[in-house]
């Protein structure tokens, strides 16, 4: 029989092959190469007959799907190795996550001096090289009785849809209910590495029972998991509650849990990214601010009142029940209703920072990047369907031109329509979406991928995963079309024709939280901000008392220019001034003493710590003054 392997390549096997023999015949057997297979776009084993015309697609440990099915498969490595070690817990769940893995158990303790002794078994199991093996189930009582002394898995398993198929998957004695798929044997993981425990409440549910939960991760490389670790010491260097805190720009306060404080340092970088990304959009966007508090009647309409209720802030006033915005949504629909619209006016695209709150878990807060309260920077793009693809494209233009000047590389994924029946829309309708997405994705020429049925029931999408300093990928920017509020809200323009249509609309968000995205450029410059976006830009460190009127008139023509100037006149050596501007990450130190002020210059220091010896102030302005309207990334005075 002949099987397509994706991109273009026709094989020849024999009847009843499968995916490993194919793997082997294109040596693709290596620790890190064909991690995973799909079949006709499908996740499967590695042992799955193929048949005559199938398409196979190899993915290796490099792809988020080779990831996921890897780290998949070294979770129940990690379960095995406990369950060896302490046979009396009960294991739960443990999926693959962003970055490795976790398995939840009932019945048990551990603490870090238990991780060498899981680590130890792990080895002893990854030696036995275990093939993995799939068993199907003929229906839900079945697999019932195949863990019926594991009543976690017994409520999973009633939980499930009869129709959904029931399968587990087994390695030497260890067997344990999974959809799959996973790796054909346990010998391409070559590293792993116990993280932390926590606590974690079954099903996220804090009435029920309180699990262990224990984190992981694996590579198939030793390497791979040494710069994994090295990684992680850096960013703890880097974490943006540490840093946020020594650099005085936010806080958070007991009285509002979850809601940051803001200071003024922190307001200047907070203020820049808002002056930015409005340069930005003018002057094709409208901006608009939509009120914070509106009445049950329009989250009903919205669809937000039964869907969403438990997760917004909720308020009684003279009888009448109101809501806290969770979105901005609803608001600009409003808007958009309160005029007729033309055909003309379109593309219509209004923006808004607007301040929203959702109700988060308190264990589930984490600084800036999981709050309460939070700004979006929201854009509603109104428009005809014809209009979709120009205007998806100058969005991907718009937030290429925001993550570069970070220095934040990114990827594209493109989610497409759900199952059918749990949509709204007609065929024809997600049709040109998906196509006005892909098309603009295709214009762009950026690489993305598809994730077949992951788009929301209203719509598909497009998401932007950045990429920080560190590697890290946040996902951040989002592209989101939506059939279902111009639906809900009646929506309408005028036509060329003087009918009435329905327009398109496209959610969109290059920030997404505000709060969120000023967290990850904490870590991902590591507190040294880039002079434009700086709350610290110049540092005058008087020597003597005697320097301070020279260092006065110096900081009047640097604050002359828009540049921050502070002067550190203490009473300090200059040695300890140098180290406490250091320490806010000063981008440059201008020391004066008896000899600046003799030759009417200054002494400077860079932020990493080159002494580049006296200059004049007026050449010195000319080049940070060009930097800050560049919102360039290096100093002039780098050295490279």
């Amino acid at each position: 029989m002949k099987v397509k392997v994706h991109p273009n390549q026709i094989l020849e096997l024999p009847n009843a092959s499968t995916p490993k023999e194919v793997a082997e015949k294109l040596h693709l057997t290596a620790p890190n190469q064909a991690v995973t297979v799909a079949i006709n776009g499908q996740l499967r084993d590695f042992n799955y007959p193929l048949k005559e015309g199938d398409e196979v697609q190899f993915w290796n440990f490099e792809d988020p799907k080779g990831q996921e099915v890897f780290w998949h498969t070294s979770a129940h490595v990690l379960a095995q190795a406990i369950l060896r070690l302490w046979p009396n817990a009960q294991p739960t769940i443990g999926p693959p996550i962003e970055n490795g893995f976790y398995y939840d158990f009932g019945n048990l303790t551990l603490s870090d001096q238990d991780f060498e002794k899981i680590e130890a078994e792990v080895e002893k199991i990854l030696a036995e090289n275990h093939k993995t093996q799939r068993i199907e189930f003929a229906n839900k009582q079945e697999a019932r009785e195949a863990f019926v002394k594991n009543t976690y898995k017994c409520e999973l398993i009633d939980s499930f849809d009869e129709k959904g198929g029931f399968s587990a998957y087994r390695q030497g004695e260890f067997f344990d209910l999974c959809r799959g798929p996973h790796m054909a044997a346990l010998n391409k993981i070559k590293a792993f590495k116990v993280l932390k425990t926590s606590g974690a409440y079954w099903r996220g549910d804090s009435s029920r029972a309180m699990l262990t939960r224990v984190y992981a991760i694996s590579f198939p490389d030793r390497k791979q998991l040494k710069e994994y670790l090295h990684l992680l010491e850096e960013a703890k260097k880097r974490d943006h509650k540490v840093l946020g805190q020594a650099l005085d720009l936010f806080s958070f306060k007991e009285e509002a849990p979850g809601m940051p404080f803001i200071h003024p340092r922190g307001l200047t970088v907070w203020n820049r990214l808002i002056e930015f990304i409005r340069t930005l959009k003018t002057p094709d966007y409208v901006e608009i601010k939509t009120p914070s508090i509106m009445s049950k009647e329009l989250w009903e309409r919205s669809g937000h009142w039964f869907h969403y209720r438990e997760n917004m802030f909720l308020s009684e006033v003279e009888n009448r029940q109101f809501a806290i915005k969770p979105m901005n949504c609803p608001g600009c629909m409003l808007y958009y209703r309160s005029a007729v619209h033309s055909y003309r006016e379109l593309p219509l695209r209004v923006a808004e920072i607007g301040h929203v709150h959702r109700f988060e878990a308190s264990g589930a807060l984490n600084g800036l990047f999981r709050v309460r309260g939070f700004h979006q920077d929201d854009a509603h793009l109104f428009m005809r369907p014809d209009q979709i693809r120009e205007e998806i494209r100058r969005v991907l233009e718009l937030g290429n031109q925001l993550y570069m000047t970070f220095g934040l590389s990114y990827r594209l994924e493109l989610s497409t329509r759900p199952e059918k029946s749990k949509t709204i829309g007609t065929d024809e309708d997600w049709q040109i979406a998906t196509d006005g997405l892909k098309g603009a994705l295709d214009d762009w020429g950026h690489p993305y991928r598809v994730n077949e049925g992951d788009g929301a029931f209203y719509g598909p999408k497009i998401d932007i995963h950045i990429r920080d300093a560190l590697g890290r990928h946040w996902q951040c920017g989002t592209v989101q079309l939506d059939m279902f509020l111009p639906q809900r809200f009646e929506l309408e323009y005028v036509d060329s024709d003087g009918g009435h249509k329905r327009p398109v609309m496209l959610h969109v968000a290059l920030f997404g939280s505000i709060e969120r995205f000023f967290g990850i450029l904490v870590e991902h410059f590591a507190g040294k901000f880039p002079l434009w976006l700086s709350p610290y830009q110049v540092k005058i460190l008087a020597v003597a008392d005697r320097h301070v009127p020279y260092a006065q008139e110096i900081q009047k023509k640097i604050q002359k220019q828009g540049i921050l100037c502070d002067i550190d006149d203490s009473h300090e050596s200059v040695g300890k001034k140098v180290r406490n501007a250091q320490l806010l990450k000063a981008n440059y130190m201008l020391t004066i003493g008896d000899q600046e002020v003799q030759n009417q210059t200054v002494s400077l220091r860079t932020r990493d710590n080159v002494v580049h010896g006296e200059v004049d102030i007026s050449d010195f302005l000319a080049k940070v003054v060009k930097e800050r309207e560049e919102r360039a990334l290096m100093s002039p005075y780098s050295v490279t």
